[in-house]
Formats: C-alpha cells, structure tokens, sequence
C-alpha cells in the first residue's frame, strides 16, 4: 500500500469544502486532480470512502474513521514542518484578502525590532482558513469566524466596513453611505473568505449578490460599474485600484480580526504576534458607529 499525503490532504478538503470543485479550490489544483486522489485512496483501501450524488458529497462509515485518522496524520505533519520552522526561526502567518491593512508595515517593523531572531512572513491563500488546511502557514488573520472546531482564534483588532463602487457611479460623490444605499442593487461577494453577508441588511432591503473568487476579479467588475462591493477597511488601505472607491459605512458592524491556530499546535510565538497586532489596532482612532 502506498498511501500519499495528497491522497489525505483531497479527502480532508472535500469534506471541510462540501463538494469537489470547493476542494479543488482550497487546494490550489484541478477538480480532476481531486477526483483521481480520491479514487486512488479508495482503491489503495479497498473500499469506498465517499458517498457521491450530484448535488451531496458524504463520507460512509468507513470513510468517517478513516477521516479521523487522515486528520491525526496531516497534524502530525504540519507539526513536523513547525519544528523545522522553529529551527529556521521563520513564522508563517495567512490571510484571504489584506494582511492588517495600514497596520501591516508597523506590525512588520515592531516584530523585526522586538523578535530579531525571527522571521515574519505573510503569505497569501485565499481559502477559508487562509493557508492552515493545507499547512502553507502556522497562523492566520481571519475576519470570520471559522466554521472547523479544530481551530483556535484569539480577537486581535476590529477594522470599519467600507462601500466599494466604481469612481464614475453618482454615489462616490458622498463622502460616506449606508448599507440602505446598496438595497437591491447587486453586490460582488466572496463566499469563502468574506465577510459581506445577508444579515447585514433587512430582509426586504437585501440586495443582490454574484460570486467572485479572487480579488482581482472582484475589484474589476466593480470598476466596470453596475456592481458593487462592502469589505474590510484593511482592504481599501492595502488594494487601491484605478477606476475605483471606498467610502466609510456610517452604519455598518465592525469586522473582528482574529488570530488563528490549529487546537494543539498553537506556535511559541503566537502570544506575542497576538499581543502586538492587538497594541497597535489599539492606537488607532477609535471606531466611529
């Protein structure tokens, strides 16, 4: 038998993503790819692991206790990579779609000064858990609160909604809007990583929502016009685009920013990255409601 980690990781990924294109997307590959890994790991077993219709992906029996061990293995796996990268001194911390926002370059700076013997690095993986499925980071910044019970988060921050609309649309006159502004107009969302959501409205004032997966794409259609989009201020700090504005919602919830890990395989440094991040959000101006 000659198991791979691929095959464990593609069997993880459609379980925690719900179908296999969610799973392709989470692990950077095609849905063929997965559909293959899936199959090899269940003729390497002898047996089927997955129940499949067109419209529901569930694990049988077998499948369940195969998944909880699948799970103990990748662990033990991301754990390995942690110690050689407690070696290197090397932290590695994800995120969806902006880091801090205008607090990026002041964390970078402060941990360089006060950790010099460690490294900070912010990678980029716009999945739900920001590159900890798949074990490109030890930490994440998220600003959802996340779904999977295995993974641990503490409240670093809390950044302002903003409108994002095209600069030719007559709303970019104003100098801040309400959500009522963006009542059935269609809104550019992405399910998997962003905080745009229903419930910010009233169910008789929602708009419309269409799904995009990336930001690039979701900056471009709303500079074509006719689209528009609500999201963190981090990204309006750290996104600018050509075409495109941000105005503050005076009526808008915050958004938390948490810091995440795996339960049980919560880094060394991840109480001082968390400390840090949490002084400087804490200098900034004060969130106006």
């Amino acid at each position: 038998m000659s198991l791979e980690l691929r095959h464990l990781r593609a069997l993880a990924a459609v379980v925690d993503a719900g179908t296999f294109t969610d799973a392709a997307i989470e692990l950077h590959c095609s849905q063929a790819a997965v559909s293959r890994a899936i199959l090899a790991l269940e003729t390497q077993l002898g047996a089927q692991l997955l129940s499949r219709s067109t419209r529901h992906v569930a694990l049988t029996p077998l499948g369940e206790r195969i998944l909880a061990r699948a799970r103990r293995v990748l662990l033990e796996v991301t754990l390995i990579g942690d110690e050689a990268n407690a070696a290197t001194r090397e932290l590695r911390v994800g995120y969806a779609w902006s880091t801090l926002g205008a607090h990026t370059s002041t964390v970078q700076r402060r941990w360089r000064a006060e950790h010099p013997e460690s490294h900070l690095v912010f990678r980029q993986s716009n999945t739900a858990t920001a590159g900890l499925l798949d074990g490109e980071a030890e930490l994440a910044v998220l600003r959802t609160a996340p779904r999977d019970p295995r993974i641990e988060t503490v409240l670093v921050g809390e950044e302002r909604r903003v409108a994002v609309l095209s600069k030719e649309d007559p709303l970019a006159r104003r100098r801040t809007l309400v959500l009522d502004d963006f009542a059935g107009k269609t809104l550019a969302v992405d399910a998997r990583t962003g905080t745009t959501v229903g419930s910010l409205w009233r169910a008789d004032r929602s708009p419309n929502f269409i799904p995009t997966t990336s930001l690039d794409e979701w900056l471009t259609l709303i500079a074509d016009g006719d689209v528009f989009g609500v999201t963190s201020e981090a990204t309006a700090a750290q996104h600018p685009r050509p075409g495109v504005v941000y105005r503050p919602l005076r009526d808008a919830p915050a958004i938390d920013v948490r810091l995440a890990w795996w339960r049980g395989a919560k880094p060394v440094m991840a109480d001082a990255l968390a400390q840090l991040i949490t002084g400087t959000y804490d200098e900034a101006p004060q969130l106006t409601r």
